[in-house]
């Protein structure tokens, strides 16, 4: 069974950057695609980026294309997630998950990382 551990949250001001690491331990991940996620407060969770760990290929959503870059370290069994240009709209929690290729839904969610963006 997958297992995940974010890190790297924080509160910064606008305009600055930050990146979010997801720990991934417990199976074998070749078939997986791993996806960084987020939820506002009154907002629906949504998903920002994902990646599939064997090929390395990514998406990105367009609300935050440009600014927002997720990359693998298949050596440490990390994703990562950089973010720039911050803005106050991008305060969330943000979750780290996988999935089955193929697969609609994500499972193994982590606990999460608080991102606040000061104006």
């Amino acid at each position: 069974q997958v297992q995940v551990q974010e890190s790297g949250g924080g509160t910064v001001q606008a305009g600055g950057s930050l990146r979010l690491t997801c720990a991934v331990s417990g199976s074998t991940l070749i078939n997986y695609v791993m996806g960084w996620h987020r939820q506002a407060p009154g907002k629906e969770r949504e998903t920002v980026a994902a990646i599939t760990w064997s090929e390395g290929r990514t998406y990105v959503a367009d609300s935050v294309r440009g600014r927002f870059t997720i990359s693998r370290d298949y050596a440490k069994n990390m994703v990562y997630l950089q973010i720039n240009s911050l803005k106050p709209d991008d305060t969330a929690i943000y979750y780290c998950a996988v999935k089955m290729r193929g697969s609609a839904n994500y499972h193994s969610w982590g606990q999460g990382t608080q991102v606040t963006v000061s104006s």
